[in-house]
């Protein structure tokens, strides 16, 4: 862990997952958009494994985070993964985030990961302090258009994300593909 610095994009393999986790050049590019700064909170949305909230406190002194997450199981690993990575400064909490969030310290930036549904981006939106930074991912057609609603509404920039890594294929070398990443950022 030492060898890695602050910067995020840590490898995935540093997290304990079960393979829905915001991947590491997807990781790197919300965070070129979220820009973690000292004391400033986040709350990553539908958390999974922690990953985004993690590196979000190792990224800046005295950040901190808030995960939300719906599974126990997933919420378990994500502890398991603050307590390796960033131990104290990441909170997880389980539920719905549509209750939850309202429930929240304001936060300084958002990260929606999993389960971006209108009702979850409105309620943290309105959250959100001013100049706070929030980003969503999205990867089905029914998150794409709450995020092209959202871009319509609020301004920001709507992005597609498309990663491909080079394979073997029998002898040779190919290019495969992750899931396309329809990201919306806005500041407020």
């Amino acid at each position: 862990m030492d060898d890695w610095g602050t910067l995020p994009g840590l490898p995935d393999e540093a997290f304990e997952h079960d393979g829905l986790i915001t991947k590491r050049h997807q990781r790197a590019s919300a965070f070129a958009l979220l820009r973690p700064l000292p004391g400033h909170l986040l709350w990553d949305v539908g958390t999974g494994s922690g990953a985004m909230a993690i590196e979000w406190c190792r990224a800046a002194r005295g950040a901190r985070a808030i995960g939300v997450e719906r599974n126990p199981e997933r919420a378990a690993r994500a502890r398991r993964n603050v307590e390796k990575l960033a131990p104290g400064a990441v909170e997880v909490v389980e539920g719905d985030a549509a209750e939850l969030v309202a429930e929240l310290a304001a936060p300084d930036a958002v990260f929606i990961g999993g389960g971006a549904t209108s009702g979850v981006l409105e309620s943290c939106w309105a959250a959100l302090r001013p100049g706070g930074r929030i980003v969503v991912h999205g990867v089905t057609l029914e998150t794409e258009a709450i995020l092209a609603e959202a871009f319509r509404e609020h301004g920001g920039q709507l992005a597609r994300l498309s990663v491909e890594f080079a394979e073997p294929i029998g002898r040779f070398w190919g290019w495969t593909p992750l899931r396309p990443v329809t990201q919306w950022s806005c500041s407020r």
